[in-house]
């Protein structure tokens, strides 16, 4: 029964699986998709592979992705009992953001945004003797103190400490006599005074 089935088998379902993972090219993601979109057993292999796929979101990506090598190895190894190309994973290299003076004495490295909900995540570096201006937040504002020494009004913060703030207050003096570096998370709505 299973040489009749895979005689029927459309011969891109194959790479259904691969789609599914996110793992293969991103140049050839177009043409996978219009397939999937015109082939109906490729349209049940993806409904079938979907549940297994949303179930490994909560994994750890170590977990998920292993080394160059293997996957290398892998694809090598499939293409050859299949007699197709091999179909390698995309490589991904990091770039490093840029650091960005936004104000005299003041640097941002943006890490993420979210526009739908307003907020910003970066690292921010004071200058010894640099301030930032008073502001009202938006919306709650983290910030993580990495090195240096940081005051905001009349609380003096050191690297390790926290800093939490709510909706509608504010800051009037934020200043560092050290110069320090700290991740900020904060509304892109915040109000400079």
């Amino acid at each position: 029964m299973s040489s009749t089935m895979n005689a029927n088998r459309c011969p891109q379902a194959e790479l259904v699986c691969a789609y599914a993972l996110h793992a293969v090219p991103s140049a050839d993601a177009a043409a996978i998709e219009t397939h999937i979109a015109t082939c109906t057993q490729c349209q049940r292999e993806l409904e079938t592979l979907q549940p297994a796929v949303d179930a490994m979101v909560a994994w750890p990506t170590d977990v998920l992705r292993p080394a160059g090598s293997l996957q290398r190895r892998l694809a090598m190894r499939i293409a050859a009992e299949t007699g197709g190309e091999p179909v390698l994973p995309e490589t991904r290299q990091w770039h490093e953001p840029p650091w960005d003076e936004v104000a005299p004495g003041i640097s941002c490295k943006l890490l993420a945004t979210d526009t739908e909900r307003n907020i910003v995540s970066m690292l921010v570096r004071l200058a010894p003797g640099a301030s930032y201006p008073a502001h009202l937040h938006a919306g709650v504002e983290e910030l993580h103190l990495l090195d240096g020494e940081l005051w905001i009004d009349e609380r003096k913060l050191y690297p390790g400490d926290y800093n939490r703030c709510e909706p509608g207050t504010g800051d009037k003096l934020v200043w560092s006599g050290t110069g320090c570096t700290c991740v900020l998370i904060t509304s892109t709505k915040d109000v400079l005074r």
